[in-house]
């Protein structure tokens, strides 16, 4: 029942989001977009994508090294497949796609090792609202799109922030935040309080094994890299469709706002969201007949790209490994439904 209604209301998103970012749709003008675009810019734009994974695997890694030094390759295979697990499974069960396969590959803990996977969520999170929040004040106030961004940038901000605090202050006093979740979501639900606490518990273990000073500056030099070279990538992609094309600010700004849109539960592969967010981004700096034709032509060869390089990464990787989707998947869904609270 509990996976019905998230797969109703996951589709249910995805719906909305879709029917909004289409709704004005110039169907024309972004046909004529497709057959007109110069689709060798995809060639670079692929290449950056390679170099994007290749970022945020050896971050993943200087994260990793407080525990254990793992070789790029099993970072790499973990990497690959999890990032596509992320993105075709159900029920955000890709979330544990990393921690359950470099577990297999050495001897860290899938629970250490899902507090790395939090652990980045939180600083890309915070990272890239801090971003947004900067860029716009360069973009003009009187476009109305402004005020939603910077809504969900303070939203996403707060989110993670809160987040962080959170684990700092367990990190420094654990048995008093365990005790608050005892207190707080105990009165609600005890089971789910209790699960809550575990998992605090264990979170803070795995912080305190922190990697070298070297390994901690590379964990947030790579970040720089890969966001630098995601707002480039999609400038350079910009470049097939003329009246669309992004200067590398309008990129980083469409780019920001695109991973705040993405962060909103829906469908597997994030269809509907995706294009919403674009678009909201393209709005900020062109006009509604220019984002209603080749903006979102772009938009949707945007998500292709990166749809095609994180699943056909994945599908090489597991190839290579002799290792069965269905098998992952199946490892994953056992271990999403033994962390659900018992009624």
């Amino acid at each position: 029942m509990n996976r019905a209604v998230k797969l109703i209301a996951s589709l249910l998103v995805t719906l909305v989001f879709s029917w909004w970012a289409f709704r004005e749709t110039d169907w024309q003008s972004q046909v004529n977009s497709l057959k007109s675009a110069n689709y060798l810019w995809v060639l670079p734009y692929f290449v950056i994508l390679t170099l994007v994974h290749v970022a945020r695997t050896l971050r993943w890694g200087c994260l990793l090294s407080g525990m254990e030094r793992v070789s790029f390759r099993k970072l790499n295979e973990a990497s690959g497949i999890g990032f596509m697990m992320l993105l075709v499974l159900p029920f955000r069960l890709g979330e544990f796609a990393r921690p359950f396969l470099i577990a297999q590959r050495s001897s860290i803990r899938r629970s250490a090792a899902m507090t790395s996977v939090v652990l980045e969520r939180i600083t890309d999170g915070i990272s890239v609202s801090v971003l947004m929040r900067v860029l716009l004040f360069f973009v003009p106030a009187e476009v109305p799109e402004v005020r939603y961004v910077k809504l969900g940038a303070n939203l996403m901000f707060a989110v993670f922030g809160g987040g962080l605090t959170f684990l700092l202050f367990a990190l420094w006093h654990q048995a008093r935040a365990v005790q608050m979740v005892r207190s707080t979501v105990g009165r609600v639900a005890p089971g789910v309080a209790d699960k809550v606490a575990d998992i605090v518990n264990t979170f803070v273990g795995a912080m305190r094994q922190l990697p070298d000073r070297r390994h901690l500056v590379g964990f947030f030099f790579y970040p720089v890299v890969y966001w630098g070279l995601n707002g480039a990538g999609m400038a350079v992609l910009s470049r097939a469709f003329g009246p669309t094309s992004l200067s590398l600010f309008q990129a980083y700004v469409v780019m920001s706002v695109l991973v705040v849109g993405v962060m909103i539960p829906a469908a597997p592969g994030m269809v509907g969201t995706f294009q919403a967010a674009v678009k909201v981004g393209l709005s900020l700096f062109l006009p509604a007949s220019v984002v209603n034709g080749s903006g979102l032509a772009y938009a949707n060869v945007l998500w292709l790209c990166q749809t095609v390089q994180q699943i056909g990464f994945g599908v090489v990787l597991m190839s290579l490994g002799h290792l069965s989707f269905k098998d992952i998947a199946g490892k994953l869904g056992k271990e999403d439904q033994a962390s659900l609270p018992s009624a």
